[in-house]
């Protein structure tokens, strides 16, 4: 059963400041993430479809980004280059106490301007 879905839109142009800002990236991205990130040249849509997702993700669990780290969700690729969303920490202990236990489906896609992320949240 579907438990909850959340999209989000991010300005790649938006992110070109923040990459020239390591407290910014700190600020809302994991090891993780920042060691995954390219050349510069792709920095800005790895980073903005990353934060499309960490949004996307607050939507579908209905609380925003209140209550837990951005960094406690994140973005990895498996063997076959899928995106999958990673969620722990003080996300997790929100999601187990409002949706229970969920798989995470998390699509990804970006162009020269725009990042866009859709969740959706799937009670076991």
């Amino acid at each position: 059963m579907i438990a909850g879905i959340g999209t989000d839109i991010a300005e790649v142009k938006r992110f070109e400041k923040w990459v020239k800002n390591p407290e910014m990236i700190e600020r809302f991205f994991n090891e993780k993430e920042r060691s995954s990130a390219k050349s510069d040249s792709a920095k800005c849509q790895h980073y903005a479809v990353r934060f499309a997702a960490k949004e996307a993700f607050s939507k579908a669990l209905g609380t925003g980004i209140i209550g837990f780290n951005l960094k406690d969700v994140y973005i990895t690729n498996n063997s076959e280059g899928k995106p999958e969303l990673n969620i722990e920490g003080a996300a997790l202990s929100l999601l187990k106490e409002r949706l229970g236990d969920c798989n995470a489906f998390v699509s990804l896609s970006h162009e020269k301007e725009y990042a866009v992320a859709f969740v959706i949240l799937e009670k076991k």
